[in-house]
């Protein structure tokens, strides 16, 4: 099955087709984003949808300890659960090394940007400091979740605002609102592009992602600047097709950005 699965998307690629119709360098419709989907339970939320991909994201805020080396910092957690509500494939349990490295990848453009100033999560230096913890559930998983949990993390810390903090018992109070927004500095937007033969695209589908050669997911600001990247699939990538992928996917940052509304 996979083979004709492979066979048939590498035929449609040869004349420039995919399954869906589009363009190699095109994302599925609707690309949208909808914030202040839980905002009576998390700090920050939203939803992202890339053709019936599916992705949410929820940020809470609380209050913690620094870490020993980053006394004057606030923390940073990202973590996504793959459930199979999602996809038959995906299993409950112990994070999987698919969630992982998802989290890691969200995580990794989030941290190497400096798009949240860290510093300015520093309630008192070595004691107390606000934990930023980002939650990331693919609702439907139709392909490019990469690219989907990225948007839907940033769409998130975006929407998100600070509880109230009760100096007295050193706490957050949730009962309070405030209108004080996440200290972002910086977009990483992220574009996954995928090989699959001689051919290079963007936004793989699932049937797609099953025939990938390798994939490289970018990372980039505003202005192009490259902050974070991974690579997965077994074959190997040369410098030129590397190139070209960052190229395109410095290109469709810029639809995303859009989307975004920054």
């Amino acid at each position: 099955m996979h083979r004709m699965i492979k066979e048939h998307v590498e035929h449609l690629l040869m004349k420039s087709l995919r399954e869906d119709g589009r363009k190699l360098g095109e994302y599925r419709k609707p690309l949208e984003i909808t914030y202040g989907i839980s905002s009576k339970t998390a700090d920050g939320s939203a939803r992202v949808r890339i053709g019936k991909t599916e992705v949410v994201a929820g940020v809470k805020l609380e209050v913690g300890t620094p870490y020993p080396d980053t006394a004057d910092q606030g923390n940073l957690i990202v973590n996504c659960e793959l459930l199979p509500l999602s996809n038959p494939d995906f299993e409950t349990g112990p994070p999987s090394i698919n969630s992982i490295e998802l989290s890691r990848v969200v995580d990794r453009g989030i941290r190497e940007s400096k798009a949240i100033d860290l510093k300015k999560l520093c309630i008192k230096e070595g004691e107390k400091v606000w934990v930023l913890c980002i939650d990331i559930y693919p609702i439907n998983d139709e392909g490019n979740l990469f690219d989907a949990a990225n948007l839907a993390a940033l769409a998130a810390l975006k929407d998100a605002t600070f509880p109230a903090y009760d100096a007295k018992t050193g706490k957050a109070d949730y009962s309070e609102r405030t209108s004080k927004k996440l200290p972002m500095q910086a977009m990483p937007l992220a574009v996954t592009v995928a090989k699959i033969g001689q051919h290079l695209l963007i936004d793989p589908t699932t049937n797609e992602e099953s025939c990938i050669d390798a994939r490289l997911t970018i990372a980039t600001l505003e202005d192009g600047t490259i902050c974070a990247m991974q690579k997965g699939g077994d074959m190997e990538l040369s410098v030129e097709e590397i190139d070209a992928m960052i190229e395109l996917a410095q290109q469709k940052s810029k639809e995303l950005l859009k989307v975004l509304g920054k």
